[in-house]
């Protein structure tokens, strides 16, 4: 009976960060310079890829998803984000929340599948070079971005859906700078034992076999780099392959370290740190460490600026 005498709050308030007005400010202008430079370059990739003709390859394909992933996980915190630190009263209605928990849950699922995916594009070419046009194929680029998409919009619907039947007839302060789903689960006073299974279930699903396959991709290229008897050439395919490996564990590390634990272990004010930095600080850093290390869009780049030089 109590479950069924419940009303939704007209509106849920986030903690944020502090209370402290001045550092408020100061968090505000550097989160605004953080998100225009990730709107910036990776817009500028997307558009790179798209007018130059030798960057129409599949890995640039998803790099070019990837910078868009990037803009949208970022778009869909920070915006509201920036607003908060300005506001007297920093709230969130619950269809904004539903709205902003969607959007995230979507995009962050979506990353870590098409990281697998530009893994699968290197292994396929570094280990079998002769098989890369079938392997990676048109058609199988356009139908691994589908279903990157498919399968993060299904996996955050459900959240969503659930989370959103859950009663929060007691506190409507949410311990932290966005809608996530783990301290939306602190504040329902009913069993989320369902909800955390199905976070385990799905989201664990797809963030751990994405980690596990490209964990064995990159063994595989791996074992084929060092079976490269020139030096100089086994340390090329290494340093790029070590750059996307690095940015992947970093992401999927955190991902994981966020949403693999029970309820109990959970400490909001760790996880809004720790939060940062795959919401804010990777898709800013994401341009650099898969791209602009790249000879070939450090090239692409280089001419484009020089053609517009040249008109000028």
């Amino acid at each position: 009976m109590l479950e069924n005498n419940y009303t939704m709050p007209t509106e849920f308030l986030l903690v944020g960060f502090t209370d402290y007005l001045p550092l408020r400010v100061t968090l505000f202008l550097i989160f605004l310079i953080v998100h225009t430079l990730t709107v910036v370059g990776n817009v500028g990739l997307i558009i790179l890829v798209n007018i130059n003709s030798s960057l129409q390859t599949p890995m640039y394909y998803f790099l070019s998803n990837l910078s868009f992933l990037d803009i949208s996980c970022s778009t869909a915190i920070l915006p509201k984000m920036l607003a908060n630190f300005l506001a007297s009263k920093k709230s969130i209605s619950p269809s904004g929340r539903a709205l902003q928990m969607f959007s995230f849950g979507c995009f962050a699922d979506a990353e870590c599948l098409i990281l697998a995916a530009m893994a699968y594009d290197c292994y396929a070419a570094i280990c079998n070079p002769l098989l890369y046009s079938a392997l990676v194929s048109g058609r199988v680029c356009v139908c691994c971005i589908v279903s990157v998409y498919f399968s993060g919009g299904v996996t955050s619907m459900v959240h969503v859906s659930l989370t959103f039947r859950l009663p929060f007839c007691g506190s409507n302060i949410i311990n932290h700078f966005f809608c996530d789903i783990s301290p939306l689960l602190a504040l329902s006073y009913t069993d989320t034992y369902i909800n955390e299974l199905l976070l385990f279930a799905l989201w664990g699903f797809i963030q751990t076999s994405a980690f596990v396959v490209i964990f064995i991709l990159y063994f595989c290229v791996l074992l084929t780099v060092l079976s490269i008897k020139s030096s100089g050439g086994r340390s090329k395919t290494f340093s790029t392959c070590a750059s996307h490996l690095l940015a992947i564990s970093l992401f999927n590390g955190t991902l994981l370290f966020m949403y693999l634990r029970p309820t109990i272990s959970y400490s909001l004010d760790t996880d809004k740190v720790v939060a940062v930095f795959y919401t804010v600080v990777f898709p800013m850093f994401d341009p650099i460490i898969y791209s602009f290390r790249d000879k070939d869009v450090k090239s692409a780049l280089r001419k484009l600026l020089d053609r517009n030089w040249t008109f000028k």
